[in-house]
Formats: C-alpha cells, sequence, structure tokens
C-alpha cells in the first residue's frame, strides 16, 4: 500500500468516528466505575423513572443516604449531599454486583415494586447519617406506620413522649432524607388534611390513594 492509499484510509477512519454518535452515558459510567474502585466517592446518585416523577438516589457505602423529587432542585440537593456527607459525588447508572452500584440497584427496583403495588415493606441497606437529634427519633419512627395505615403528627409526638413537639414533629417529616422508604406520606394533620409534603400534595395524595385500594 502507498503512503497515499494510507493516507486516504486514515482518512477514512477519521471520518467515520467523527460521525459517530459519542457515547457520552458509556464513559461516564466507565470512568465512574474507575472512581469507585480507586475509592474516590463519598456519595453516588442516579436518577430513576417513577410514577410520581423522577427520583434521584444517593447511596454511600454504608447504603441508601438520600431520596429526592422530581420537584426538588438537583442541584440543590448536590450541594446539600457534598457539603452534608462528602464531596466527592458522582452520577453513576451503571449497575454492579458490590459497593454504590448495588445499593443504587436495589433501591430502584424495591422503590419500582412499591409504586407499581408489588412491595410494602424495604430491605435496603440504609445511612442514616443525615437523621439527627428529635428529627431523626421521628424519622426512624415514621417505619412503624404501617402500609395502608396513616398517622398524626400529634399521635407521633405522643409515642415519642413528647406530646409538646407537634410543629417540630412536622419539621421532621418535612425534612425525611428517605421518604418512601420511611413513609412521611402516611402522616396527617390532626384535623385530617394532608399537611406537606415534598414531593408535593399530588404525589403525597397518590401514595395515599395506592395503599388505601390495596
Amino acid at each position: 500500500m502507498t503512503d497515499h492509499d494510507t493516507d486516504r484510509t486514515a482518512g477514512r477512519t477519521v471520518e467515520r468516528l467523527r460521525g459517530a454518535p459519542a457515547d457520552i452515558a458509556g464513559l461516564r459510567d466507565r470512568l465512574a466505575a474507575e472512581a469507585v474502585r480507586g475509592d474516590l466517592v463519598d456519595v453516588a446518585y442516579r436518577v430513576v423513572d417513577s410514577p410520581i416523577g423522577g427520583l434521584l438516589l444517593a447511596a454511600t457505602t454504608d447504603g441508601l443516604v438520600y431520596v429526592a423529587f422530581e420537584v426538588e432542585n438537583t442541584d440543590d440537593v448536590l450541594d446539600m449531599l457534598a457539603t452534608r456527607v462528602g464531596p466527592r459525588v458522582l452520577r453513576t447508572d451503571a449497575p454492579g454486583a458490590d459497593g454504590f452500584p448495588a445499593v443504587l440497584d436495589a433501591a430502584a427496583a424495591q422503590l419500582d415494586e412499591y409504586l407499581t403495588g408489588d412491595r410494602r415493606d424495604f430491605d435496603l441497606p440504609l445511612d442514616t447519617r443525615l437523621a439527627t437529634g428529635f428529627r431523626g427519633q421521628v424519622q426512624r419512627h415514621l417505619a412503624d406506620v404501617t402500609y395502608g395505615r396513616t398517622a398524626t403528627y400529634k399521635q407521633l409526638a405522643a409515642e415519642l413522649d413528647r406530646p409538646g413537639a407537634v410543629r417540630a414533629v412536622g419539621t421532621a417529616c418535612a425534612t425525611n432524607p428517605l421518604p418512601l422508604v420511611w413513609p412521611c406520606h402516611r402522616i396527617l394533620r390532626s384535623d385530617g388534611g394532608l399537611g406537606g409534603y415534598r414531593g408535593g400534595v399530588e404525589a403525597k395524595q397518590r401514595l395515599l390513594a395506592m395503599e388505601s385500594a390495596a
């Protein structure tokens, strides 16, 4: 092959590469996998679709640490995770047998099963470092309000021997780091009103209707 033929072949190869679609997602996942293997990640996250909108799932090596709703500002959520959990926050959508990807895989699967009516309880490793103080006590106690049941902010305060802390219970529900897994949507006002919900009142209504119909 002459030099001219070689140059022409190389030129065609370059043109084909230029015209090929960039596998940005695949490259990101490969880089993420290398970062995880190199212990360079504090928090890994991914975004999944659901019947109540997109959910951002964040995990550490200890377990699922945060669930955010589509109505929340993603940059604010990531900034909070970087500040309160660790600065090395990385998105990864690649599945895995262990570590961050395994936690995110399990969380995505179980949340999908719950939201499609095929699961009532969660069995996930959890990182509870964002649930501190009295708020953390309330948030952990939410798991005792079982599928299809509801309770009021006042009832939760009484159950935790803090009957005067109704407003604090409401704040704990509003700042719950693991909604759905810790079901703050089952907590209502004393007058039967829905109260607030970080995922939006419409999402709370849908979740309660789904559970009551089961």
